[in-house]
């Protein structure tokens, strides 16, 4: 593409810039650390995801009850026989860590070879080379240790799978079994102690004449044992996944669990962590055979229930190829624009937070296409990684998917998903604005324009081609908020729904679709005659089920219900009837296509055909979806440590007596500490891991400072999602860098800069809950704190004596602080800001945000002195918010007088209607 106003060069007009698909794919695979297993490899590691998903799909369609239909000989045939599985929440979670730990393990290397340890290590033989001479026995035996160390443990080439995997993958499979078959003993010694347990020479008797005399082993429960290895596996697993700082912190607390009894409960502040003494037998039982702390606690819960199915859901959206047409949609929407290039990555990395939770995956995904464009078109290449870093990392507060965070929320805080969706609306709005304003006002000030025409897509046409792209989305948010159903049922529906609908127009084309219609109605038919003659579909009375016949209003609303598998039927007949057709409308994600090449290469077969690769679309997304997951689990069952040792060591309300006593009782400090921590925490670690962790030990204190429990958790969520464009370790603005080809400090401290509107809305709706549509009930002062709001209604709309100064006036300051806060970082407005201007339009961004914070602040310094003020709050607000907007009006005609038509400044409105 070249843009109507861009200053360009050879290297950008060649598109030497871009990089490629497999590039963006080796980034953030560099980037996340992990491997590209090979041959037996990359097969275990495809069957193992693939299990691993359809697993999880059970579990969504039937909870932890359902029935597997397995094969079985009966007198010499083979009959297919039901298979009930009911599965405890403990055996459940269990399976599913161990299935992450074990693609963790295949996945994710346990070294290079480029670490301290292993370069400390391989200076050995040298130095004795050196000093023995090469020929010494003794330097021929530290080289063979060395080579045999590096065998064992080091991978320099991201390919290959090493013992010390081999055996890990053994202690979770081991880990695992155990849960599966020796529940009842796991039931008991939650009553009795792990040491209740049988010994390991009791479970395997082939042992016992081994070990059976060492005292240590007959001492020690086989529960015991396994604890520590799974504990010690999950260790390593967050290691290799999320990093050595996050496996130091967490396993720093479980130190603490069993040497904090030494603090001395008398020291000066020092002393409120000091914790009864535990030993070793209660730590273990409570980290590990729990589900409610611990590696198996509610965020591992919130993972099996609610984060995978969402993180599937976005797999198979994105292999559909919704990501590209997303991507083409936001250009045919704001190409031709001011910065249309800049609007364009904006909207395109929102709409990939619906497909993506993931900060470094959106911004390399959509950035490979953006980032160039932006540079084109004269963005600087740190300010084009920034504008896609910054975007990206609000995918994580975008209803309706959110990141996994959000899921956690609804757990942490007894709150329906649906309502968690309305509440983060109006802040993710704002924030997206506000980096919509700046990339506008930074076009205005470098004179940048838009795409040409001719290398732009219509929108109409790009409507009408994939149009069915947004009916999943449509449909999750009807089955969360309309009908109400559970995260896991929506996610469920809406798969299913998906994979019809592809199916579907795989399906279709002008040679096919009366045929398809035609298979399509015959289907219908036999179906609804089976429930009116028998009362069963024809699969079930071939499973040998039938009875009483239905009333045919009844048969038909069965079959409506579950026509998407119908839809998937046909289209299936359909498409094995003409395999070769075109399907126009599909345009299926590259990764598909070249999978099917590859298989067919390798088998020597001709599979250029439409049923092999829908076959390939859903087994693709299904070994996605588990790749994806494999971090997200892992992060959570180590994190899950943390708020355990805090229960079981009864530090809870001692941390946050500790936290109130040092913020001395100001809201403003509370919240300042709140926010640094998250951001120093979150650095590096992803949002889940950042969240849990903050609101284990500071959401109590937030909610004593009398902060509604909603508007605390989603303070903390923010805060931990700017961590990731956050200097010195901004991830997702460092892997814009490594496509922008940008300096990567100042490249986060762009994305930092942008992203400042996410830092200060945050304390807009905590100070004013209404932005978030939060309201203190009628009868709070009766309530216990964590219960005084509640989500608000049409009714509290409807109530203009609340809903104007309570919601539309702070919504509306917000969104004018936006604009406010943009002339101050960016220096523009309709011409550029002078210094006085710049610090006129930060107070009255601050004064339109957040008064209260700015007010909070002088009423607890003149309370160090001895002046207490109580204004009445309200009254307050509104007349701090009147001053901003007046700042911003004054300011903004004087810049408008200012802006002279003859040197080209922007004369209309900053943010025009139109958007442009």
């Amino acid at each position: 593409m070249t843009t109507t106003n861009s200053p360009t060069d050879s290297a950008d007009d060649d598109g030497s810039e871009e990089i490629s698909r497999e590039e963006a794919e080796d980034l953030i695979d560099e980037i996340e650390r992990r491997r590209s297993p090979q041959g037996i490899a990359a097969i275990a590691v495809a069957a193992i995801g693939i299990l691993f998903s359809v697993f999880q799909l059970f579990l969504a369609a039937r909870s932890l009850t359902f029935t597997l239909w397995v094969p079985v000989v009966e007198n010499w045939w083979i009959s297919v026989k039901p298979w009930e599985i009911s599965l405890q929440l403990l055996q459940a979670n269990a399976i599913h860590v161990a299935f992450a730990l074990v693609l963790t393990f295949l996945l994710y290397p346990s070294s290079t070879g480029d670490g301290i340890v292993a370069r400390a290590l391989g200076r050995i033989p040298s130095a004795a080379a050196d000093q023995l001479g090469p020929r010494n026995p003794l330097t021929r035996l530290i080289d063979g240790l060395r080579r045999g160390f590096r065998w064992t443990f080091v991978d320099p080439d991201m390919e290959r799978v090493t013992p010390v995997d081999l055996l890990s993958i053994f202690g979770a499979l081991l880990s695992a079994v155990y849960f599966l078959t020796e529940y009842a003993e796991i039931q008991r010694m939650r009553v009795f102690g792990i040491a209740s347990g049988r010994p390991i020479t009791e479970v395997y008797a082939f042992l016992d004449p081994v070990l059976g005399g060492l005292p240590v082993v007959s001492d020690v429960s086989y529960a015991m044992i396994l604890g520590v290895i799974g504990i010690l596996l999950v260790l390593e697993a967050t290691r290799r996944t999320l990093g050595l700082p996050l496996m130091l912190i967490v396993a720093s607390f479980i130190v603490y669990a069993r040497w904090g009894y030494l603090i001395d409960g008398g020291t000066p502040f020092l002393g409120i962590l000091a914790i009864p003494e535990l030993s070793w037998p209660e730590i273990i039982k409570n980290l590990w055979y729990n589900t409610e702390n611990g590696v198996f606690g509610i965020p591992v819960t919130v993972s099996l229930s609610f984060i995978y199915i969402f993180i599937l859901f976005g797999a198979f959206l994105e292999m559909s190829g919704a990501g590209q047409w997303f991507i083409d949609l936001a250009y045919a929407a704001t190409g031709k624009r001011k910065g249309g290039p800049a609007k364009a990555s904006i909207l395109a990395s929102g709409f990939m937070g619906t497909i993506s939770g993931s900060s470094i995956a959106n911004t390399v995904t959509t950035g490979a296409f953006t980032i160039p464009l932006m540079k084109r078109s004269g963005y600087s290449p740190e300010f084009s990684g920034a504008v896609e870093s910054s975007a990206s990392s609000g995918g994580q507060i975008l209803p309706p998917v959110m990141g996994a965070a959000a899921f956690l929320m609804v757990q942490y805080t007894a709150t329906p998903f649906a309502d968690i969706i309305l509440l983060a609306t109006i802040p993710a709005i704002v924030f997206f604005f506000g980096v919509w304003v700046m990339v506008h006002l930074k076009a205005v000030q470098e004179g940048i324009g838009g795409v040409e025409d001719a290398e732009m897509v219509s929108m109409w046409p790009h409507l009408k081609r994939g149009w069915f792209y947004l009916v999943p989305i449509g449909l999750l948010l009807y089955y969360l908020i309309i009908e109400r159903l559970s995260v896991s049922r929506s996610a469920w529906f809406t798969i299913v729904a998906l994979v019809a609908l592809i199916t579907l127009v795989s399906a279709y084309s002008k040679e096919t679709r009366g045929r398809l219609a035609g298979v399509l109605a015959v289907i219908l038919g036999i179906e609804v005659a089976s429930f009116v003659v028998t009362g069963v579909s024809v699969l079930g009375l071939v499973g040998g089920a039938g009875g009483a016949g239905l009333p045919i209003d009844d048969a038909v609303g069965v079959v409506v219900s579950r026509i998407g598998w119908y839809l998937m039927l046909a289209g299936t007949v359909t498409l094995l009837i003409h395999p070769r057709h075109d399907a126009s409308l599909l345009d299926l994600n590259p990764t598909i296509t070249d999978t099917a090449r590859s298989i067919g290469s390798r088998t020597g077969r001709d599979v250029n055909n439409q049923p092999f690769r829908l076959g390939v679309f859903v087994v693709k997304s299904l070994d996605e979806g588990a790749r994806t997951a494999v971090p997200v689990v892992i992060a959570v069952a180590a994190a899950g440590i943390i708020p355990g040792v805090i229960s079981v060591s009864g530090l809870g309300p001692n941390l946050t007596s500790l936290l109130l006593e040092l913020s001395g009782g100001s809201i403003v400090v509370m919240l300042l500490v709140t926010a640094i921590a998250s951001i120093i925490l979150g650095m590096g670690m992803p949002t889940t891991v950042t969240y849990i962790i903050l609101i284990s030990m500071l959401a109590a204190p937030l909610v004593e400072f009398g902060i509604p429990l909603l508007a605390a958790h989603l303070f903390i969520l923010y805060f931990g999602v700017i961590a990731d464009i956050t200097p010195p370790v901004a991830v997702a603005a460092y892997a814009a860098s490594g496509v922008a080809k940008s300096d990567p400090f100042e490249t986060g401290v762009s994305a930092f800069s942008l992203s400042l509107n996410k830092a200060i809305v945050p304390f807009a709706f905590v100070l004013a809950p209404g932005i978030v549509l939060v309201r203190k009930k009628a009868n709070a002062a009766q309530l216990p704190l964590r219960e005084q709001y509640r989500v608000i209604g049409v009714s509290d709309l409807a109530e203009l004596s609340y809903s104007v100064p309570e919601i539309i006036i702070p919504v509306i300051g917000v969104f004018l602080g936006v604009i406010a806060l943009g002339a101050t970082v960016i220096g523009t407005l309709y011409t550029r800001v002078d210094s006085v201007g710049r610090t006129g339009f930060a107070l009255s961004s601050l004064l339109l945000m957040a008064p209260r914070l700015l007010s909070e602040t002088v009423f607890g310094l003149l309370g160090l002195v001895g002046v207490s003020v109580s204004p009445d709050a309200l009254l307050l607000d509104l007349s701090l918010r009147g001053v901003g907007f007046l700042i911003f009006l004054g300011l903004a005609v004087r810049n408008r007088r200012k802006a002279d038509p003859d040197t080209g400044a922007e004369r209309s409105t900053p943010v025009a209607a139109d958007g442009s």
